[in-house]
């Protein structure tokens, strides 16, 4: 049988076990191209995602039943990668030219599967020539047909190139080709600490010197790509990689990176970025600027403090209507191992209009950097006197929530309501 599309949908769509469907998957259970196919058209990364989560969080099943019948019934086709495993990711790659290898791209021997994302798959490999360890990202298949993805593709690799800090992963190589049989991939340095989440996941909240000096070398990452006129858009701990045995933090995936004058995604509708980590400008499809990710910087170090990012909800549109609408809980009421001056700098980053942010990550970046000196040496180095009149976190709290409960007020009063108001009787009934 002929691996083909249009036989995997019918057999996902087919409701009665007829000789073709079975012929179809028999077929499917013996060819893991058919097995990988069949994953990504039968729903999103969201979807298996949140399976997964409710199939771990319900272990009887009758409370799997009961939140089944709670949802829609659907099927959303392929709009983001699948997850991928290893003898998914080797159907991508040439035959490897040792036996402990898991495949060959052009001159690398590539090692392992690191890791998948919305844009494509990464591999730990070797370069043949050079000698050397490297991280390949490979444009997912499905998306290597679309033009429009494959110039994105390449669109991250032009921008991460042109940032040249110590503090942004170094590409080495891009191969784009032209022919949609061949994905297109770009050349990284290899870094062996893995990311930030991981460590997050692993350690938890990190002491205040971590905190800060991690902070202050992602914000020197972006301020290189600022100064290239780039903006991110997706600041997370995941895209922020350790290097072993170094201190230091390095900004990686420009994936969803645009120059700041290019607007034509600004007015699409389309929300780039990670729902957790995205500023409120982001969230209303406005045009942004570099402190657009500032805010998410906020959101980093807010889970550094913490555990877990400020905004949270069950669904990702519960969580963009937090990031617009709602103030997170101070830091210290969660983990009272800090400081209010760390506590203020990251509410600042996090305020809801980017003029109350700080000016620019270069800013961030040394403040932070004045900040980590005076944790180290007290007694020389003084905390940054414009840190100590950062407004008090608890107060603006306060105000924020009594404005919002005002208008959640006023929303419900009866239309009569004012002009009762208006009247003396009921200024006299009120007083």
């Amino acid at each position: 049988m002929k691996c083909d599309d249009k036989s995997l949908e019918l057999l996902l769509d087919a409701d009665d076990d007829g000789s073709v469907h079975r012929q179809v998957a028999q077929h499917v259970e013996s060819c893991d191209h058919c097995q990988t196919r069949l994953v990504q058209l039968a729903a999103d990364v969201d979807d298996w995602s949140e399976a997964k989560h409710w199939l771990a969080m319900n272990h009887a099943a009758d409370d799997c039943s009961t939140d089944a019948e709670a949802r829609p019934r659907h099927r959303a086709r392929v709009t983001k990668a699948a997850a991928w495993t290893e003898s998914m990711a080797q159907h991508l790659l040439s035959p490897p030219s040792h036996p402990e290898m898991l495949g060959r791209i052009g001159r690398y021997d590539v090692e392992r599967l690191i890791g998948s994302g919305g844009m494509g798959v990464v591999f730990k490999a070797w370069d043949t020539e050079l000698n050397r360890p490297v991280a390949v990202k490979l444009l997912a298949p499905y998306l290597a047909e679309n033009g429009s993805a494959r110039k994105r593709f390449a669109r991250e690799a032009r921008a991460a190139a042109a940032v040249v800090d110590e503090h942004v992963v170094a590409i080495h190589n891009v191969e784009s080709g032209d022919d949609p049989e061949k994905p297109p991939f770009l050349v990284m340095k290899y870094i062996a600490g893995g990311s930030l989440q991981q460590r997050l996941d692993r350690d938890g909240p990190l002491d205040v010197c971590e905190i800060l000096r991690i902070g202050m070398q992602t914000a020197r990452g972006l301020a290189a790509a600022h100064a290239q006129g780039l903006i991110h858009r997706d600041v997370k701990p995941s895209n922020i990689l350790l290097d072993e045995g170094v201190e230091r933090a390095l900004l990686t995936d420009f994936g969803l990176a645009r120059a700041e004058d290019d607007a034509c995604l600004t007015r699409s509708g389309f929300h780039p970025g990670t729902p957790h980590y995205m500023s409120p400008e982001q969230v209303h499809g406005e045009a942004i600027d570099a402190r657009s990710d500032l805010f998410s910087l906020g959101c980093v170090l807010y889970a550094l403090c913490t555990g877990h990012p400020p905004f949270r909800a069950e669904s990702s549109y519960a969580v963009l209507r937090r990031i617009t609408d709602e103030t997170p809980r101070p830091i210290r009421e969660l983990n009272n191992n800090f400081s209010e001056w760390l506590e203020q700098i990251v509410m600042k980053l996090l305020s809801k209009s980017r003029e109350d942010r700080f000016d620019s990550a270069e800013q961030v970046a040394e403040l932070l950097e004045e900040c980590l000196a005076h944790v180290q040496h007290p007694a020389t180095a003084p905390l940054p006197e414009c840190v100590e009149q950062l407004p008090n976190n608890l107060t603006t709290r306060l105000n924020q929530e009594n404005v919002s409960m005002t208008k959640f007020l006023i929303n419900r009063m009866p239309i009569w309501f004012p002009f009762f108001l208006s009247t003396s009787i009921a200024k006299t009934e009120l007083l």
